[in-house]
C-alpha cells in the first residue's frame, strides 16, 4: 500500500514540476527555505513512525509552523540585509541528518535481524546434512 503512494506521489510530483512556472529568482530563497523545513518535519514524522509515537496535529503544526518562521526569517534577514536564514539552514538540515540517521539505523538493524535469522537458518540446514 505504501509503495503505491510513493509511487503515485513521484508521478504527481513529476507532473506537476514539468508543467509548473519558474520560480522568479527573487524568491528563491524563499522556497528553498521553506522546502528544507518541510523535508524537516517529513524526516522528523518518518522517525516518530518508527519510534511509535507519531502525532498528526504535531506534525501538521510542525510543518506549517516551521516553514512560515523560516520564510518570516528569510523576509526578516532581506529587509535588514543580514543572512540570517543561515541559522535555519543549519537547524533544520542539521536535524534532518539526526532524523536521517535514526531511520538508518532502524533500518540496518531491521534488516541485519532478517538476514541473521536467514543465515542461522540456512547453516543449520548445512549442519544437519553432514
Amino acid at each position: 500500500m505504501i509503495y503505491i503512494a510513493i509511487l503515485i506521489g513521484c508521478i504527481l510530483g513529476a507532473f506537476v514540476g514539468m508543467n509548473s512556472p519558474v520560480i522568479p529568482y527573487t524568491y528563491s530563497s524563499y522556497l528553498s527555505i521553506a522546502i528544507i523545513a518541510a523535508l524537516d518535519s517529513v524526516f522528523g514524522g518518518i522517525t516518530s513512525v518508527l519510534k511509535g509515537n507519531f502525532d498528526l496535529k504535531i506534525f501538521l503544526s510542525g510543518f506549517f509552523g516551521n516553514s512560515i518562521l523560516s520564510i518570516a526569517l528569510t523576509y526578516l534577514g532581506n529587509k535588514l540585509n543580514v543572512d540570517i536564514y543561515l541559522a535555519a539552514i543549519i537547524v533544520f538540515v542539521g536535524r534532518m541528518f539526526t532524523n536521517l540517521a535514526i531511520i538508518r539505523r532502524y533500518y540496518i538493524e531491521k534488516w541485519s535481524k532478517k538476514l541473521g535469522k536467514v543465515s542461522f537458518e540456512s547453516g543449520n540446514e548445512n549442519t544437519k546434512k553432514n
